[in-house]
């Protein structure tokens, strides 16, 4: 899975992990069975009300086909850059600095996918999206957005303990004033948030752990608190 980096105006440094390409195109695909879903319903609603192919029939069809074809402006709008395939998948439409799509965006997004899939079969968005490196297809490129993953990866980072060099050395001994139960409360929130991209969360932890320990730091508030982690693992592997 490829992943960049950000930095806000906060300062905070937020790593974007891009949807892989499979599960975007199976995003894609279930949306497109919801969708034919949809036609074979209204097909056989109006095929019971007993409607024949006439130029009126024709206009009915082009009246109920409306939804489809703003399926996934609509779903993106309504649900905060998410289509029901995308839902099902943890993947999710973002601007490529983190913070959330405006309208405009999902228009945009919405109006080139003529050229990145229909036209072309998807061959274009396919091959933008494998060349960028940040996932963006053409629409992406021209409403600066990206498509992530919220899949939550669990590791050895996940729990109190962290794997930490021989040869590592601690930056700020006042941590031992923290308990267990503090750097592990801290160390959730503080993932979550970086999943979340939440800045004001980790901005506050940052400034929570700064009042209970006393320090005084110039580090970026991630890097602060990635290390105030480690230093703890490492006081308490120490005893």
């Amino acid at each position: 899975m490829d992943n960049f980096r950000i930095e806000t105006a906060q300062n905070v440094t937020i790593q974007q992990n891009v949807a892989p390409v499979s599960t975007r195109i199976w995003a894609f695909m279930i949306d497109l069975f919801i969708m034919i879903g949809y036609y074979i319903i209204i097909y056989l609603i109006l095929n019971s009300l007993g409607f024949k192919e006439t130029d009126s029939l024709i206009v009915i069809y082009s009246l109920l086909s409306l939804p489809v074809f703003f399926y996934s402006l609509f779903f993106e709008t309504l649900m905060n850059g998410q289509t029901p395939g995308k839902y099902l998948n943890n993947i999710r439409v973002t601007k490529i600095d983190g913070s959330k799509p405006t309208f405009g965006s999902y228009l945009i997004r919405w109006v080139l996918r003529l050229i990145d899939i229909s036209l072309a079969s998807g061959s274009v968005a396919l091959l933008t999206i494998l060349l960028n490196g940040k996932g963006q297809r053409l629409g992406d490129l021209a409403a600066n957005t990206t498509v992530i993953s919220e899949k939550k990866t669990i590791s050895l980072s996940d729990t109190l303990n962290m794997d930490i060099a021989n040869n590592y050395k601690p930056t700020f001994p006042q941590v031992t004033v923290l308990s267990d139960k503090d750097i592990q409360t801290i160390k959730e929130l503080y993932l979550k948030a970086k999943r979340k991209r939440d800045h004001k969360i980790i901005m506050k932890l940052y400034a929570k752990i700064v009042d209970l320990t006393g320090i005084k730091t110039d580090l970026k508030p991630t890097t602060f608190i990635d290390t105030v982690i480690k230093d703890y693992n490492y006081f308490t592997q120490q005893m």
